[in-house]
């Protein structure tokens, strides 16, 4: 044995993921089974993926899982007749901390191709670790489906495992834990049956309890979409929809129906209540699983958009073969009915939950930023969002919708204006607020990275054109002003001239404007070029596609402005002063100076008086 017994270390710093999985990550001890109970059904949902092509891995028909307790030894064994492990799949995905198999699973199935996709719970990986919450020694006994050798994978956590040979009859994992001494209430039937009940009770697979040398039936194996919805309860829905997410929270909506007609489909939906963890950041698919007749068949049929992979769920058809193909799905119209019929009943929901403000303001905080992209890349939706979108305001508290806002729009306002930016307690003191607010007219302010791009797609709502006010060229003369400019407005002319000179390129235009109130000058977008947040995203991305120098707009009444005005000569050289103005702007706007050390000095130099 000790010839054929490998130690090898973990594939990651075990000890402080160990402890993160034993004290942060979970917060009830008894989660342990949920997500062994979890890699188990994952386990069997691939073998019968498998089978699909190879009818020698069919699942035996009284195929179960069983966990059987064992007080005497102080052992609790998890077994199931899944997919198994070979040795280096064993040593792949137990043997490193962190790595999921199914994710890996996914991967490959990817790299090569494969035109079907099996269901993958598990893409965080940790899940088989919370074992040791309550174990000291874990013991994995595996043998994969379609092969002979079986191999024992042991560990007590502690910065290493042992890969032996083994012995096991049929294809699947035995989990043994060693349960530690303050664990042994998960020893008793009754209390896992009870977590079973509440965690498993709606996976497909039988499982069973030993109880005095019988198996017990502990789920009731119905697929919870399935029932009426007046039989299901909350706490029924709560449980599957945290067995779906890994998640801990509850739904903030739950849409659970039936279509029957044209089409044949049962689905289960939920809306979080929270932003969920992103195994894979970017990730922008929609999870929701296909199920044909009960059967998982992938989460890969893009069953909602990207712009609602929020939604967790599961759909269920009548309509469809077993082993449909990806190459079906992706071209089979009735799967195209189904997408139709599924986003439109998300949308329904969401405009009857958006009458509730505050209820709705929380979904929105998480969410709203997803939701802005359907209306910059789906022409199809965008117009039924645009009335769900939310935005802060320059004239209101909280949030604010475009229906509120064309409400209150003044008389003689033909836009809808907006300041893009990064976040709203600096879009609100922005100069570039200055003229709207001496004239009443309020301006959205919109912080989220898709706010850049969506304005451009929509164009206009209720036949009122969206503006960006750090565009050139705004006329705000029909807007009658609510307080009187202060100041004599001073001649610039030859400013203007001289500044442009001094500045060259790094301007489109200097020129004078009416829309600064407290503020000397303020940068703006040259005209039919993108807005200035959309250059500077633009510029963070190394990209500069249609990005133009600025419009420098100097306030001709402001104490700074009449004082250059009056050196403003054809001999004078105002290059310095040009040059500060531009930076003066930038930070405004939230920019660097364009040589941040040398306009420290020279505001030092100004302040001492030289």
């Amino acid at each position: 044995m000790d010839e054929t017994l490998e130690r090898h270390e973990f594939g990651a710093e075990v000890g402080r993921l160990l402890d993160l999985v034993v004290h942060a990550l979970y917060s009830e001890r008894e989660i342990f089974l949920r997500e062994l109970v979890a890699n188990a059904a994952d386990a069997v949902d691939r073998r019968r993926f498998e089978a699909l092509s190879d009818q020698a891995l069919m699942l035996p028909a009284e195929a179960k899982l069983r966990i059987v307790p064992d007080k005497a030894a102080r052992t609790l064994t998890i077994a199931d007749p899944g997919i198994g492990m070979s040795k280096s799949e064993l040593a792949q995905h137990l043997g490193t901390i962190a790595r999921s198999g199914t994710l890996a699973f996914a991967k490959t199935l990817a790299e090569a191709k494969a035109t079907e996709q099996p269901s993958l719970i598990g893409q965080f990986g940790v899940g088989f670790y919370s074992a040791f919450m309550v174990a000291d020694r874990v013991e994995v006994t595996s043998r994969r489906a379609g092969g002979e050798e079986a191999w024992v994978w042991a560990s007590e956590g502690r910065g290493e495992y042992t890969l032996a040979p083994g012995s096991k009859a049929e294809p699947g994992t035995d989990i043994v834990l060693h349960m530690k001494a303050d664990a042994e209430e998960f020893l008793e039937p009754y209390r896992l049956q009870t977590i079973i009940r509440k965690w498993a009770d709606h996976i497909a697979i039988p499982i069973t309890v030993a109880r005095d040398g019988q198996d017990e039936p502990a789920n009731e194996g119905t697929a919870l979409w399935r029932k009426p919805k007046a039989e299901v309860s909350e706490e029924s829905y709560t449980e599957f929809y945290r067995h779906l997410g890994h998640v801990f929270d509850t739904p903030w909506a739950t849409l659970h129906w039936r279509a029957e007609g044209a089409l044949d489909f049962t689905a289960l939906l939920f809306l979080p209540n929270s932003k969920p963890f992103q195994a894979v950041e970017g990730e922008r698919a929609s999870r929701v699983r296909l199920h044909v007749r009960r059967m998982f068949i992938t989460d890969e049929a893009a069953l909602l958009p990207p712009w609602l992979r929020f939604v967790t769920g599961v759909v269920d058809t009548e309509d469809l073969p077993l082993n449909v193909s990806r190459e079906m799905l992706q071209a089979t119209p009735v799967l195209a009915r189904i997408r139709r019929s599924v986003t439109g009943r998300v949308l329904s929901e969401l405009k009857t939950r958006a009458k509730d403000a505050e209820a709705y303001g929380s979904f929105w905080a998480n969410f709203g930023a997803v939701l802005k992209e359907g209306v910059w890349e789906d022409t199809e939706h965008h117009k039924e969002l645009a009335p769900l979108l939310r935005f802060r305001s320059s004239a209101v508290e909280g949030w604010t919708s475009l229906p509120d806002y064309v409400a209150r729009m003044k008389p003689g306002q033909e836009a809808i204006y907006v300041l893009v930016g990064d976040e709203a307690a600096g879009l609100a003191g922005s100069p570039q607020l200055e003229g709207f607010r001496a004239r009443g007219v309020e301006v959205l302010l919109l912080t989220d990275g898709i706010d850049a791009f969506w304005p451009d797609r929509m164009d206009r709502f209720e036949d009122k054109p969206i503006r960006s006010i750090t565009q050139s060229g705004l006329d705000l003369s029909k807007l009658e002003a609510t307080e009187a400019p202060q100041g004599e407005a001073a001649d610039v002319a030859t400013l203007l001239a001289l500044v442009k000179e001094a500045l060259g390129a790094e301007v489109a235009e200097v020129r004078s404007t009416e829309r600064l109130v407290d503020s000397a000058v303020v940068l703006a977008a040259a005209e039919g070029g993108p807005d200035l947040q959309m250059q500077r995203l633009l510029r963070r991305a190394g990209r500069s596609f249609g990005a133009s120098a600025p419009v420098l707009e100097i306030n001709p009444r402001h104490p700074l402005i009449r004082h250059l005005a009056a050196q403003a000569t054809a001999e004078a050289d105002l290059a310095e002063s040009a040059g500060m103005l531009l930076d003066l702007a930038r930070i405004q706007d939230g920019e660097a100076p364009r040589d941040p050390a040398g306009f420290a000095r020279k505001v030092a130099a100004r302040l001492a008086g030289g």
